[in-house]
């Protein structure tokens, strides 16, 4: 059986990736587990989401295992100078909440996956505001991607960048050297639910069954337990503009 190739990973993402490793390499001490639990190509990595920095330590634990992920972020951070030429250049994808716009990051993505290509999806959509960092009621974005491509989805969690920038954070502490732990589970069987209508309950059904495999990896991670209840930010809607 032939293995399907990688896409080739654009010049721009080699460039920034040669410059930024070192750094990361030299300001943290890494715990990479379940490269195995990786398909060779087109899946979606779903992520908890704890601090700024997440995006980088995810895209590093990913780029080492020979993938160069495509990371789904809000718009607006195409608009900040030299950072929106650096999204557009490596092939991130903009995602436009709350606009017109909004469906077209599905669009984005479906394409991206059926290029052969990892996307990142943090399905919490914001940082997590439990107050111990455990993940949240996860959005039915990625969900509703993972049923309409058939992709498969797979649960990452990640601990200890936080430790370099708090979330919400000004001071960034490389040192001493932080580990970070990021551990890729087996992805979710959501194959009973391709057939089902996508309503409110079938996405809800297939982002609880993601959000759950996340934090059973980040209880490993931890060697603690989640709460029985996940935070939801529809029940505390203050905390949404906490910055």
């Amino acid at each position: 059986m032939t293995v399907p190739s990688l896409p080739e990973t654009p010049r721009a993402y080699r460039t920034l990736a040669f410059f930024l490793r070192p750094i990361l390499f030299a300001i943290t001490r890494r715990d990479w587990r379940g490269a195995k639990n990786l398909p060779p190509t087109g899946f979606i990595a779903a992520a908890n989401h704890v601090t700024e920095v997440d995006p980088v330590t995810l895209a590093h634990f990913l780029y080492d295992q020979g993938r160069a992920p495509k990371i789904t972020a809000k718009a607006s951070l195409w608009k900040v100078p030299v950072l929106g030429r650096i999204l557009t250049s490596t092939g991130m994808i903009p995602v436009h909440r709350g606009t017109a716009g909004a469906a077209q990051s599905l669009v984005d993505s479906t394409a991206r996956l059926d290029e052969g290509e990892c996307v990142v999806f943090f399905p919490e959509g914001t940082l997590t505001r439990d107050p111990d960092g455990w993940p949240m009621v996860g959005k039915t974005g990625v969900a509703r991607l993972a049923l309409t491509s058939r992709a498969p989805v797979v649960p990452i969690a990640q601990w200890g960048a936080e430790q370099l920038l708090a979330p919400y954070g000004k001071v960034f502490k490389p040192i001493p050297p932080k580990r970070v732990a990021v551990h890729a589970g087996p992805p979710v069987d959501l194959s009973d639910l391709y057939d089902r209508p996508q309503d409110t309950a079938t996405l809800r059904e297939a982002t609880e069954r993601i959000m759950a495999a996340i934090t059973r990896q980040l209880e490993e991670i931890r060697g603690a337990k989640a709460p029985a209840e996940r935070f939801d930010l529809r029940q505390h809607p203050g905390s949404e503009r906490r910055r």
